[in-house]
């Protein structure tokens, strides 16, 4: 079977990619290897994937169509896991225009080529983010998420409103996955625990926003690859029985899940923890709560864990200790 991952030297989709060569899977991956953060990382983790007799590579722009569409064409993959999007809720307030580009045009492109291309299952990343100002917790794919308080959110959200009349209109089976805070080895330098490691390090202060009083539900890289995984051929099929409060499926062949640990961990503690596997204590500034972040993430994972028996495995004191191994040796600080 093949499978296209665009986004492959991003970091879920090169652990992604790695994971599905390992299982004897064909994967062609695109990337155009911006420079939203450092490139070299990218074309490490791409040097790792190129080892693989089955994997192949070419640098291509999601957004830009002709480009896209033909390559989609040429290639005809059974499977379509779609990981490539401008990330980061921060870099939302300042690079707007961006987004619009990346996440609402790249992803209708990716549409486009599986309504010309038909494909066995488009799987797509959404992101806890479409939460936004939501107070029950844990988060629900049944719960409504019509308030996002970033253009990151929203551009997620519109992602899954875009799949839904795809699957509606062209009877495309879609998945998306809402993830929750992914972390571990070869991971994103913008995401608050690798900055964190690197500042620790090198004796710089790290701002600790809302006073430390924030909980995330931090998912290990492993466990979100597994579930993506057992998910390629669970495909979604029209819900016969569908009524309008079943949110999260339909009378499309359409579903969304949540895939996080199901176990929020107060930002403190996670600090202390990084801490302790650095060998070195943080310096730390406490800031206000910062546009677009939320006090608490808590996913609510039943639908994964009735379906294809997922059930995270690597707490965070355990996921810690293993990215610390891995950042330490990557930057040749041991």
């Amino acid at each position: 079977m093949k499978i296209l991952v665009t986004g492959a030297c991003g970091f879920i989709g090169f652990h992604l990619s790695k994971k599905l060569l390992e299982k004897d899977y064909t994967v062609v991956g695109v990337d155009n290897l911006n420079d939203y953060y450092d490139v070299k990382l990218k074309e490490d983790r791409l040097s790792v994937l190129k080892s693989y007799e089955k994997f192949c590579f070419d640098k291509i722009d999601i957004s830009i169509t002709d480009e896209f569409l033909a390559y989609v064409k040429r290639e005809s993959p059974e499977i379509m896991i779609h990981l490539a999007a401008q990330a980061g809720v921060r870099y939302s307030l300042e690079n707007p225009y961006i987004y619009l580009e990346s996440n609402l045009k790249g992803f209708l492109n990716v549409l486009e080529a599986c309504r010309h291309n038909p494909v066995k299952h488009l799987i797509y990343a959404s992101s806890s983010s479409v939460y936004g100002g939501n107070h029950k917790i844990p988060f629900s794919t049944t719960d409504n998420v019509d308030h996002p308080v970033s253009l990151y959110a929203a551009t997620k959200k519109s992602n899954e409103l875009m799949a839904h009349s795809y699957s509606h209109l062209y009877n495309i089976p879609t998945t998306g996955l809402r993830f929750f805070t992914v972390y571990g080895p070869y991971g994103r330098p913008d995401m608050a625990y690798y900055s964190f490691a690197k500042d620790i390090l090198e004796g710089k202060t790290i701002n600790v926003f809302n006073n430390g009083i924030m909980e995330r539900d931090f998912t290990y890289i492993d466990d979100v690859v597994d579930g993506i995984v057992s998910l390629i051929l669970h495909i979604p099929h029209k819900n016969e029985n569908w009524t309008q409060e079943k949110v999260d499926s339909s009378f499309a062949p359409y579903k969304i899940y949540n895939i996080g640990n199901n176990k929020p961990v107060n930002l403190l503690y996670f600090i202390e923890t990084l801490e302790k596997e650095l060998g070195k204590k943080a310096i730390k500034n406490f800031i206000s709560m910062q546009p677009g972040d939320v006090l608490k993430t808590y996913a609510d994972i039943s639908d994964l864990e009735n379906e294809i028996h997922f059930k995270p495995s690597i707490q965070i004191e355990e996921g810690v200790k293993m990215f610390v191994e891995w950042y330490l040796n990557y930057y040749n600080l041991v």
